[in-house]
């Protein structure tokens, strides 16, 4: 580097930077979370957008084969957004048709159920042969339905309690709301602009950037957006495949409950790897209700079946998906989850395969540069 006057007052102001930042880490901070607050609902409709984007591009390029004079043509947009709002809404409101109210009468029936069901297995020889006389005597002389309404409401006044907490939280989620009702309607107007907004963004870019840094930061948003978008319809692919795959084997070994609990896997599978397993705790209880034995060779169905989709469905669908070997899938998973939680989970892979693609091209980039001319 030439030692210039521009270059050295570069230096000087990088270093003064650095020491405001260092010094004044605590202001900067604060600033920082409130900046992050503020703009909250505009990640919030980033985020809607995006997706919603992937529903209303398969509808904008249904629409655009169907006539290229068609009188809908100028309308093609907001219709393509409102057939992505109304798909997506209605998908979730299935969903919640199908699993909450079979679910609520499970809980129900599994709270009454639960007396005889003690009752006869304080009964069987194992009991016998496990436990004292006594003790078994014991325990066949409690009021086990007392005791299990009891708990209910003992559940229950621990939410009556929790009611002053609710109340004093209700300003936190009235202004969620309003946050979540704002980053909608700005996803809305993202969508209705969208090659406006990008058409904008290219021409700032291309005035106030070096059109080195330029080409290389639009690289790689085109690289991070080219994984995120594959991975979303990956995963989403996996989760309908698991969830077809649950509900054949639950119908096949005649469980209860196939359609609907199938359906809960499904949507849980969302979540990489750990969410069909949520969804399983939630069937096993169902299942509970009818028959245990049934719940117990459920759970080893599910396990079976997730070792199965976790170890070739999965990384076969989601890793081919954004081009990513299946080794780094399962890693950007259990980092991601290790480091970030459920949210973690499920941004690591793209995040790592953006990584792994801009890395593979760098490598095959400098082993070119590396291999002798070609003597003619």
């Amino acid at each position: 580097m030439n030692i210039t006057w521009k270059n050295c007052f570069r230096i000087a102001v990088s270093i003064f930077v650095l020491y405001l930042c260092i010094f004044y880490w605590s202001p900067l901070s604060l600033f920082l979370i409130k900046l992050i607050s503020a703009a909250t609902p505009i990640i919030i409709g980033l985020f809607i957008a995006y997706v919603l984007n992937l529903i209303m591009s398969a509808y904008e390029k249904l629409f655009k084969g169907l006539s290229e004079k068609n009188i809908l043509k100028k309308a093609s947009r907001i219709l393509c957004l409102i057939a992505a709002i109304v798909s997506l809404l209605g998908i979730i409101a299935l969903i919640v048709y199908l699993v909450v109210p079979e679910l609520v009468s499970c809980v129900t029936l599994l709270i009454s159920e639960t007396p005889k069901h003690i009752k006869t297995l304080l009964s069987s020889d194992w009991m016998h042969s496990v436990l004292p006389e006594s003790v078994l005597t014991e325990l066949n002389n409690l009021e086990w339905s007392n005791i299990i309404n009891n708990a209910a409401d003992f559940i229950g006044k621990g939410l009556g309690d929790a009611a002053t907490a609710v109340i004093k939280t209700m300003t936190s989620v009235v202004s969620g709301t309003i946050t979540t009702f704002i980053g909608i309607f700005f996803s809305v107007y993202i969508l209705l602009q969208k090659e406006k907004l990008s058409n904008q963004i290219d021409r700032l870019a291309d005035s106030y950037l070096p059109s080195k840094l330029n080409s290389k930061l639009s690289h790689i948003l085109s690289v991070l957006n080219g994984c995120f978008r594959r991975y979303i319809v990956g995963q989403c692919t996996e989760a309908v495949i698991l969830g077809v795959l649950c509900t054949l084997g639950m119908l096949i070994f005649r469980f209860p409950h196939a359609v609907m609990i199938g359906v809960l896997i499904g949507f849980t599978a969302l979540i990489p790897i750990v969410g069909a397993y949520v969804g399983g705790a939630i069937g096993a209880i169902i299942i509970l209700t009818q028959s245990p034995i049934k719940a117990l060779l459920f759970i080893v169905f599910l396990v079976v079946l997730q070792l199965f989709e976790g170890n070739f469905i999965y990384p076969k669908v989601v890793g081919d998906s954004i081009g990513l070997p299946a080794l780094w899938v399962l890693t950007a998973i259990t980092l991601g989850g290790a480091l970030f939680g459920v949210l973690g989970m499920l941004i690591g892979v793209p995040l790592v395969a953006t990584i792994y693609s801009l890395w593979r091209e760098d490598l095959h980039r400098r082993e070119k540069a590396k291999q002798p001319p070609v003597s003619e």
